[in-house]
């Protein structure tokens, strides 16, 4: 019978060993992604990820004779554990994330000490994968393992969907997706209408955003985000540290003509939030900055030439959702930033998303601008 011992990681070198078993064990997937290690590191450790401010986490490695064999985190988000019941989250709800694993034995006993974890805090109710909150890399890959995933988002084995699926209670909760566009084509006759009509009115703005004004476009930004997104599923507010973790995070793949805020009436009610996929300049570096990775980045960075945009973020204040206008405005910040992605980063495609699959609102865009689903992520759900 197999010996496999899962224990907590209790210090840095763990914590190493920890984040190096994803590149061990995804490094010979030709579509996975290597994130920099600098970051997947700080990913995980209190102090660095503002997360830990407000959630208990648990890191455990799997080892069998003594070699690392998997891993996996166990956490409770004290902000997801306020929200309503209804919207996903709410008292008694726990996750688990970060999962590798060499086989479905070792997995198996990971999400089986993952769920004893949070028993003994007192949760009922597991959703997972989260890696590490709903704002990072959630669910599980299950459709899209053909292509690399675009910036922050994440890649899993197709194993660990039958994985999850064969340890027994896990039903699916919610499904998120991101669309495809080409972005070469006009959008069809109707949109462009819609545009060109929303640019005749006086009352509506589609400015770019000011990076000389960072810090208050970004706080800005995130407060439309947390009032548009409020009563969405899995929902968890940013905090104020998270609101200057993230634009610290993001300033340097911020390109004003590529991020957009709406006004109508004067006053800031919509954003788009575009973003050059970094994954295309960091997959070669294999991780590592050093000796030659920074300076290869930063030249990218000075005026990226890439192929395909990300477009992670969006919303438009609650009070405006369910009229006309909203999706007038999503239209018309979408072709601008269309516009100047073709015109000054020689971009081909866009990806939109995560998008819930019941988001009725951007799936209806989403159809209108002729994109289509190219992956799809899970997350699930068990009774404790």
């Amino acid at each position: 019978m197999r010996q496999i011992e899962i224990t907590p990681v209790s210090n840095k070198r763990e914590r190493r060993e920890f984040v190096d078993l994803a590149y061990r064990l995804n490094g010979s997937d030709p579509n996975w992604v290597p994130p920099l290690r600098m970051e997947a590191i700080e990913l995980v450790t209190p102090g660095k990820n503002p997360f830990f401010e407000h959630a208990d986490v648990e890191l455990m490695i799997a080892r069998e004779n003594g070699r690392a064999v998997g891993r996996i985190s166990a956490h409770i988000d004290r902000l997801a554990l306020a929200q309503p019941a209804e919207q996903g989250m709410g008292p008694g709800t726990g996750n688990w994330g970060l999962l590798e694993a060499e086989d479905e034995e070792v997995a198996h006993a990971l999400i089986a000490r993952a769920e004893q974890w949070l028993r003994g805090k007192g949760m009922t109710r597991v959703l997972a994968p989260l890696s590490m909150s709903i704002w990072e890399e959630p669910g599980q890959l299950v459709k899209g393992h053909d292509h690399p995933p675009t910036i922050m988002m994440g890649h899993q084995p197709e194993r660990y969907a039958r994985y999850i699926d064969s340890a027994g209670g896990y039903e699916p909760a919610k499904s998120l997706l991101t669309y495809d566009l080409d972005v070469t084509r006009e959008f069809p006759p109707l949109i462009q209408r819609i545009v060109a009509a929303g640019e005749k009115n006086a009352r509506i703005r589609i400015r770019n955003v000011d990076k000389s004004r960072f810090d208050e476009e970004a706080r800005l930004i995130l407060e439309i985000l947390n009032d548009a997104w409020s009563d969405n599923w899995g929902f968890v507010p940013f905090t104020e540290a998270e609101i200057a973790y993230a634009g610290k995070k993001f300033k340097p793949v911020v390109f004003e003509d590529l991020i957009m805020v709406a006004e109508y009436d004067g006053e800031p009610v919509a954003f788009m939030m575009t973003l050059p996929d970094l994954n295309e300049a960091i997959a070669p570096l294999k991780g590592r900055l050093l000796p030659f990775g920074w300076a290869k980045l930063l030249l990218w960075l000075r005026k990226p030439q890439v192929r395909t945009m990300r477009v992670p973020l969006m919303g438009v204040k609650k009070r405006l959702q369910s009229s006309r206008m909203a999706s007038q405005l999503a239209f018309m910040m979408i072709e601008h930033i269309r516009r100047n992605a073709i015109a000054h980063y020689g971009t081909k495609r866009g990806e939109i998303g995560w998008i819930l699959d019941d988001n009725q609102g951007m799936v209806a865009i989403a159809d209108a601008i002729e994109s289509k689903v190219n992956r799809e992520y899970v997350i699930y759900a068990k009774d404790l």
